[in-house]
């Protein structure tokens, strides 16, 4: 029996201000994302004082560009090994503070722990539509039967740990997709606040929500 199995390719990339390493068998950090990065720190200008979150971290360019030059703390979160390593190494060159767990996202956070900010990139391709990306590992890109299953948990785990004036900014697909988070975001207790279009996909900014008449004290 043949062994098609192949050594990955290693690669360095510029992202935003930070040099980036990875391999292709994790996901490749998307040029676009800059911009989740760049809006998540004009959100941190804004928002209290605090850590900082990323769920589905990947190699960690997101979160790590986000931070960088400032004085925040940054725990990021991913179940697949590889990426972990790379988002400490990545995090060590760029001289951040970066705290890198390997877990599933609703053990790997703390009860008490609360953050400034929650960024998220979740795998948000419905898995109909996965095989259309053949050079994307399948489980960094599957999000479900309609792409929403791990942005769904991002939600959760965001509301449970975020600062009262803090925010949670999450990278989707589609304007879609963000409807189609309706039920979920009350049942969160998160409201959107604000939504950017790019070519590749959308941003999409949350703060937390009212509490209902009748659960206040």
């Amino acid at each position: 029996m043949n062994d098609h199995r192949r050594t990955p390719t290693t690669a360095r990339i510029a992202f935003g201000p930070l040099d980036v390493t990875f391999d292709d068998s994790i996901l490749v950090p998307r040029p676009w994302t800059v911009a989740q990065s760049t809006w998540g720190r004009q959100v941190l200008d804004l928002g209290p004082d605090g850590p900082v979150l990323e769920l589905c971290s990947g190699a960690g360019h997101i979160g790590l560009a986000a931070v960088h030059g400032t004085t925040r703390t940054l725990v990021q979160v991913d179940r697949d090994e590889t990426a972990c390593r790379y988002a400490r190494e990545n995090a060590e060159r760029a001289g951040v503070g970066a705290d890198v767990r390997c877990d599933d996202l609703e053990d790997a956070v703390r009860g008490d722990e609360r953050f400034a900010l929650v960024l998220a990139d979740p795998p948000w391709v419905p898995r109909a539509g996965v095989a259309a990306f053949p050079d994307d590992p399948v489980l960094a890109i599957d999000g479900g039967e309609d792409g929403l299953d791990l942005a769904r948990t991002c939600l959760r785990v965001a509301a449970r740990h975020l600062l009262p004036e803090g925010a949670v900014l999450l990278q989707l697909g589609s304007r879609g997709q963000v409807d189609g988070l309706g039920v979920d975001l009350e049942g969160a207790r998160l409201v959107v606040a604000d939504v950017r279009d790019f070519e590749r996909g959308v941003l999409v900014l949350l703060h937390a929500g009212p509490v209902p008449a009748s659960q206040r004290t």
